[in-house]
């Protein structure tokens, strides 16, 4: 397993690199470029020969790309244009509310999909396998944007039943501690506040959530139906064991290594997703701040957040692969 985790560790450091090579280039390839980004409307030719010069933005590219990583690996991610931080403080105050939402819409994925894919395959052909599928598709059509402009119409705006924006009542009073607003409700034992911040995360985790768990719900069918018509499954009720025994320990295990996979995949989804979400509803994540940035020409945080995003991304795979090797051992000699 130390092996497995080592080599998957090496081949992230060339996949970063060609990212970063990507990314710097696309990011000087936009118009206007970082120059008229910094000076705003007061760029004018003149000015913006002299932040050229000051920055080094007239240099050669592979100077100025040697030059911008090197700031990377000693952790300067550059200043945000628009607020003067620190892209790195900027994106960590923020992460954690994205975390906290694409948690919650991985939970509510994986809570349904999975078990809606299982009981789809157990009545392969039936109704109740017809109206999974169903849905799943449905789930897959609908864009995340306009299921989540429905959603905060109907349940915020015409029901009630949620808020339409934000992440915390503004008239609530609450500490902090660790930025997630639903943990630090219950470790200060602020139950109110706990259960406000939950209740903002409802819709947005619903409209986020409902590709993984159209997908995942697909997945765990294909998987479960090739499983179960398996010789080793007809061996284990061969033997006697119970139904319980075969559908939990033989079936339903070895379907989960794709469908781990498919999990590992649909985390950095959510994370990429959240732009579209958190801008609905104004939630205060790293994606809605990736938006405004985008329409503000701050170049250093698309840079330092893209860049940070693929790093949790890669990581989140590495976590799939251990997965892997967890779940079927064969995997950890391939």
């Amino acid at each position: 397993m130390t092996r497995l985790i080592l080599r998957r560790l090496a081949l992230l450091i060339p996949t970063l690199l060609g990212l970063s090579v990507l990314l710097f280039l696309w990011v000087r390839a936009l118009p206007g470029g970082p120059a008229t980004a910094l000076l705003g409307e007061r760029a004018t030719p003149e000015a913006v020969e002299r932040i050229n010069q000051l920055y080094g933005f007239d240099r050669p590219l592979p100077q100025q790309y040697v030059t911008w990583l090197g700031q990377l690996l000693q952790g300067n991610f550059g200043v945000s244009t628009r607020t003067g931080r620190p892209v790195l403080d900027e994106f960590w105050v923020r992460f954690p509310a994205t975390v906290e939402l694409s948690l919650v819409a991985l939970v509510v994925a994986v809570g349904i999909g999975i078990p809606l894919g299982y009981l789809a395959a157990r009545h392969q052909g039936r109704l109740v396998d017809h109206a999974a599928v169903f849905t799943s598709l449905l789930g897959v059509t609908i864009p995340v944007f306009f299921l989540a402009f429905l959603l905060k119409w109907l349940f915020a705006v015409q029901l009630g039943w949620f808020p339409s924006t934000g992440r915390q009542d503004a008239a609530m009073i609450a500490t902090h501690p660790t930025r997630f607003y639903v943990l630090d409700g219950l470790l200060t034992r602020e139950w109110d506040a706990s259960w406000d911040a939950l209740v903002h995360l409802v819709l947005p985790a619903l409209a986020l959530g409902t590709i993984p768990l159209a997908i995942i719900a697909r997945i765990t069918r294909a998987s479960v139906i090739d499983v179960q018509h398996a010789d080793y499954v007809r061996t284990a009720r061969a033997k006697g064991l119970s139904p319980a025994h075969v559908r939990s320990r033989v079936i339903l295990h070895n379907a989960m290594l794709p469908v781990s996979t498919t999990i590992g995949l649909q985390v950095g989804l959510l994370l990429s997703g959240a732009v579209l979400t958190e801008t609905v509803f104004a939630f205060p994540g790293i994606g809605k701040f990736l938006a405004d940035a985008v329409f503000n020409l701050d170049y250093a945080v698309l840079q330092g957040f893209i860049l940070l995003i693929a790093v949790v991304y890669a990581l989140v795979n590495l976590a799939v692969d251990v997965s892997y090797g967890l779940i079927d051992p064969r995997t950890r000699t391939r």
